[in-house]
């Protein structure tokens, strides 16, 4: 019922928002005498608004073609080097050539970058990805659209994430390091956990949790008190839905991308309002800069993608409900995920002050279940004057959070490279 009205609604809307593009059109034309009138701005900024609310948003281009460093332009072209019915790993290669003109000769640390499966595509990350370019050669799970994917493709759930990382970071081993932005810290955590079990090579070097959710018992939200409040069923009955045709997935059982986007905008309602206010200011101001602004943000917080049933259900179930992870009763495959057995991969947490979707301690947690971790691996950081969103992107993240990740990864790498150079020195017999 959910797809259907969503479908509905926006196939009713087709005229009207084919009159307003043509409206829009016919105002902002430079043929027209009266386009800089302020009736023609007005009918302008108008019907540009309602043809920006009304219409889809597909997923969002990197745009990431150049990057700068040490004062060289460095150009970058996306590569896929792994891939799964349900995620891409891309990566961000920075042209050799380039690089070596920015004085930058030998390979830099692989850093695998767990962008959310909570209704965004990784492009929301895009500020995230540019700060890391800077030092790291750059990879990022892409999470695919769960309604462009068959239902003769399977299931993906809880446990296929925790299985995905762990297959990605076996591609870019030996220890890489991963930083987990939000929803992935939990499975992430289980991924580095399980591969230390098992002394996997390509287990993390470092892992770096950004405002995850590793305890959400800890100083509860407002998105933790619904799940806690919310009986079990009542996400079953009320947030799940069938895709329809056309689409690839039709027939799938999936958490719609439409209904997290109205979730999330209805924690700050307010604040979206006033944003579309000052958008539709700004047009009839003539303020171009303004309102592309405006654009570019809203062009990506409103491209939103399909979760499958299996996955959002555990999601809620495992972390936000029964709290597996850190009351140590989480099992994978029919294994208990055992983080104190964690002895030899730094750990990096991060926090916002103003947090409103993690709260504080809640990623400080991974620190008391990696008890099997020496201290001088341990650091955690809470960024002052940050909500979420500020803990991996914008000037703060650039200028405050991102030294301290570059400082731990790149402290790690040169360990571990003291410790390969010292294990491959002769080792002295007694003598005779």
């Amino acid at each position: 019922m959910l797809y259907s009205l969503y479908e509905a609604g926006f196939y009713a809307s087709t005229p009207l928002r084919a009159a307003a593009r043509l409206t829009r059109d016919f105002w902002s034309s430079p043929l027209n005498p009266a386009r800089d009138s302020d009736l023609g701005r007005r009918l302008y900024a108008n019907a540009d608004l309602f043809a920006n609310l009304t219409r889809r948003y597909g997923k969002p281009a990197w745009g990431i073609d150049t990057v700068e460093i040490d004062g060289q332009v460095v150009r970058v072209r996306l590569e896929e080097v792994w891939s799964s019915p349900w995620c891409k790993l891309t990566h961000f290669a920075r042209d050799m050539a380039d690089m070596r003109r920015a004085g930058r000769r030998t390979r830099e640390p692989a850093v695998l970058i767990a962008a959310p499966l909570s209704g965004h595509y990784a492009t929301l990350l895009r500020g995230t990805v540019e700060a890391f370019l800077q030092d790291h050669e750059v990879y990022i799970t892409e999470w695919t659209n769960a309604r462009d994917v068959p239902v003769m493709e399977g299931r993906f759930d809880f446990h296929d994430y925790i299985d995905h990382i762990r297959q990605m970071l076996q591609v870019l081993g030996p220890r890489p390091h991963v930083v987990a932005v939000c929803q992935p810290g939990p499975p992430v955590l289980a991924a580095a956990a399980l591969m230390a079990e098992d002394g996997d090579e390509s287990r993390p070097g470092s892992m770096t949790f950004m405002g995850s959710p590793i305890d959400a018992r800890l100083s509860p939200t407002v998105t933790n008190k619904l799940a806690e409040e919310r009986p079990f069923t009542w996400f079953q009955s009320h947030m799940i839905d069938t895709v329809p045709p056309p689409y690839p997935g039709m027939g799938r059982r999936v958490y719609p991308g439409f209904v997290q986007l109205a979730s999330f905008m209805s924690m700050n309602a307010e604040k979206h309002q006033e944003a579309h206010q000052r958008y539709l200011r700004q047009l009839m101001d003539g303020d171009g800069d303004g309102a592309e602004r405006h654009l570019e943000f809203y062009d990506e917080y409103l491209s939103v993608l399909d979760l499958t049933e299996e996955f959002y259900l555990q999601t809620v179930d495992v972390v936000f409900q029964r709290y597996l992870l850190p009351k140590g009763e989480l099992e994978h495959r029919g294994r208990l995920v055992r983080p104190d057995l964690i002895t030899d991969i730094a750990l990096l947490t991060v926090e916002g002050e103003n947090d409103d979707i993690s709260g504080i301690g809640q990623t400080q947690a991974a620190h008391a279940l990696c008890s099997g971790l020496p201290e001088s691996l341990k650091q955690d950081y809470v960024q002052p004057r940050v909500g979420h969103y500020g803990v991996f992107n914008g000037a703060r993240f650039r200028d405050e959070i991102y030294p301290r990740v570059r400082s731990t990864i790149w402290e790690t790498e040169l360990a571990l490279a003291r410790t390969a150079a010292n294990s491959a020195l002769p080792k002295r017999t007694k003598a005779a």
